[in-house]
């Protein structure tokens, strides 16, 4: 290798050690584009009826404020009230528990691995160095919060941003692009736009749908605080694999204070919502996404929410329909299927495809009229 080339390659080496470690910072980017992509497909279809752009944005950012308001006043205040008399009934559910696997130890059952319940005294004692463990750490936990109320502010910022003027970002970061490959990029990244306009439409609607179906049935079966059981359906659905196993873990908790003949009903109530959401509901709705095999949505979940955390467990799924997408487009569709095999030998050798080379010579970087950002 050639000086230029070596250097070329420590550059690219660089320029990744670098992406990894703003990784979090790219992820934040990445959540913004989401928000963008929701609020400016609503944005369009306002358009359709003849409404200018900046009208369009005030009618989608005004609707949304006010959404997420009702949310906040409606539903936000008896969720937390469900919710903590959910907490408070953990203990009576242990106690429960404990008596029914006692109630077992008699008929010759060994169940002395199962932890005596703690008293009021010995938590107080276990939550004392607890305290001071927090007041010494106070300064700390005050930084942690106020970089997540600056992380949020960050992605709104830049949400709001990305919506007003969604072709300018668009052309600096086809900037990063050969000139050459420009055009192509951006096919990609229209496609990736689809996929994930896609991906958010139906989300929205299968966790909708979960939510409302949960909460009616679980209405049906007289299980207590049905909102925060429905609720917890519709949100860990975001979360696929592992959210549907989540979400019946509170009902059936409950249910094993009133009847232990319900946990049974509440299996077969989320099993029937599943089948209808993955075999009738998602390939309806979803049909123009990019299909992923269940294998690698699992390995995605593991490999982002390692290097992310739990916002990256959040955002697998459309980083993984992203990542699919440009890595379909560059490597399959622009490497691999235009290669062919040698006349004059065996080996395989990579031959440009004809439409870059003619974009190369056609599309002058140097003549704006024939630049492929203006298209």
């Amino acid at each position: 290798m050639k000086f230029g080339q070596w250097l070329g390659l420590f550059c690219l080496i660089i320029s990744f050690y670098v992406l990894w470690e703003i990784r979090q910072l790219l992820l934040l980017v990445f959540t913004a584009v989401v928000f963008a992509i929701a609020l400016n497909r609503i944005t369009r279809y306002l358009q359709r009826f003849g409404i200018k752009r900046h009208f369009a944005i005030a009618i989608t950012l005004l609707a949304t404020l006010i959404v997420i308001s009702l949310f906040f006043i409606l539903v936000v205040p008896p969720f937390i009230a469900q919710f903590q008399n959910l907490i408070a009934l953990l203990p009576k559910v242990w106690d429960r528990l404990r008596t029914e696997l006692l109630l077992l130890e008699k008929q010759q059952f060994q169940i002395n691995w199962l932890p005596q319940l703690p008293t009021v005294s010995d938590l107080i004692d276990q939550l004392q160095p607890l305290g001071s463990a927090l007041f010494k750490n106070f300064f700390a936990l005050f930084s942690n919060s106020f970089a997540l109320i600056f992380q949020l502010l960050l992605v709104i910022v830049l949400t709001l941003m990305m919506l007003v003027n969604p072709q300018g970002y668009r052309k600096a970061f086809l900037m990063l692009f050969p000139s050459f490959y420009r055009r192509r990029a951006d096919e990609i990244l229209t496609a990736s736009e689809e996929a994930l306009g896609n991906w958010l439409t139906g989300i929205v609607i299968t966790s909708t749908f979960i939510g409302t179906l949960s909460g009616i049935g679980l209405l049906l079966l007289g299980i207590k605080l049905v909102l925060v059981h429905a609720l917890l359906a519709g949100l860990l659905n975001l979360i696929p694999n592992l959210g549907p196993a989540l979400s019946v873990i509170f009902p059936i908790t409950i249910a094993l204070l009133d009847s232990p003949v319900k946990i049974w009903a509440i299996l077969a109530l989320y099993f029937v919502i599943q089948q209808i959401e993955s075999y009738f509901l998602t390939p309806t709705i979803m049909a123009k996404q990019v299909s992923l095999l269940p294998a690698v949505t699992l390995l995605a979940q593991i490999f982002f929410a390692q290097s992310f955390g739990f916002l990256g467990l959040l955002l697998a799924l459309p980083l993984t329909v992203v990542a699919k997408t440009w890595l379909y487009a560059v490597l399959f569709e622009d490497v691999l299927d235009r290669w062919e095999i040698s006349q004059d030998s065996d080996v395989f050798f990579a031959e440009p495809s004809s439409e870059i080379i003619s974009e190369t010579f056609e599309n002058n970087p140097h003549d704006p009229e024939n630049s492929p950002m203006d298209s």
